[in-house]
């Protein structure tokens, strides 16, 4: 696996991993969001021949990075899941027995729509609005991140993506990790998802995940 990369947000040091997760090193913890697990069925459901195999690679990735941060703790900043329980929910409820001493705390977003009964078998702690852990907070959607009492905040659901121009006017779009003064946006942990390209402002710090490899947007 590629080395993460350290970024450090009042005074905790946050492992950036281009799998695109974030390592959080003071509470153990892996930070995640938007990995839309059933998407691929959803689509397949609906007549759109998704090939099964996006939704395997992206669950292996997630136990990839298990393996290497060994964390006690996932936070999901929001759409863990897609849709409604579909066969790929039943893949994860496996993985999920395998690795149940991994407290999972899911922090609602839009597409979170599965009945609070699949979530307890799950063996998931589910926050709606916002969870707050260590002077920070996790919210699922950037725009409701207001009056948390100067927590730092994590947030998901837009995808973030960044430009970056080449040679010859060559324009080619990647997704990526965002951190601003106060908040951070995570990029889709789900391969299989679009980018909702972001500007950098002076004061940001944006890492573009390029081949693999985390590379400073200046």
């Amino acid at each position: 696996m590629t080395a993460p990369v350290l970024h450090t947000v009042r005074n905790n040091r946050f492992w950036l991993s281009p799998q695109r997760c974030i390592f959080w090193e003071e509470e153990q913890c892996l930070i995640l969001s938007d990995l839309h697990f059933g998407k691929t069925g959803h689509f397949r459901k609906h007549g759109i021949a998704v090939p099964q195999q996006v939704y395997r690679e992206d669950l292996q990735r997630l136990v990839e990075q298990i393996g290497h941060f060994k964390p006690r703790k996932i936070i999901a900043v929001g759409d863990l899941f897609h849709s409604v329980a579909n066969k790929e929910m039943d893949w994860f409820l496996k993985w999920r027995q395998d690795l149940s001493h991994v407290d999972i705390i899911l922090v609602k977003g839009n597409h979170d729509i599965l009945s609070e009964s699949w979530y307890a078998d799950a063996a998931i702690s589910v926050v709606t609005g916002t969870y707050s852990m260590g002077g920070f907070g996790f919210v699922h959607d950037p725009e409701e991140a207001t009056d948390l009492n100067d927590l730092y905040i994590f947030s998901g659901h837009l995808h973030p993506g960044i430009h970056i121009n080449g040679l010859g006017k060559q324009s080619l779009q990647f997704p990526c990790f965002y951190f601003g003064k106060n908040s951070a946006i995570l990029p889709a942990f789900s391969k299989f998802s679009g980018l909702a390209i972001v500007k950098k402002k002076r004061t940001d710090t944006i890492y573009a995940i390029v081949n693999q490899t985390l590379v400073p947007v200046t």
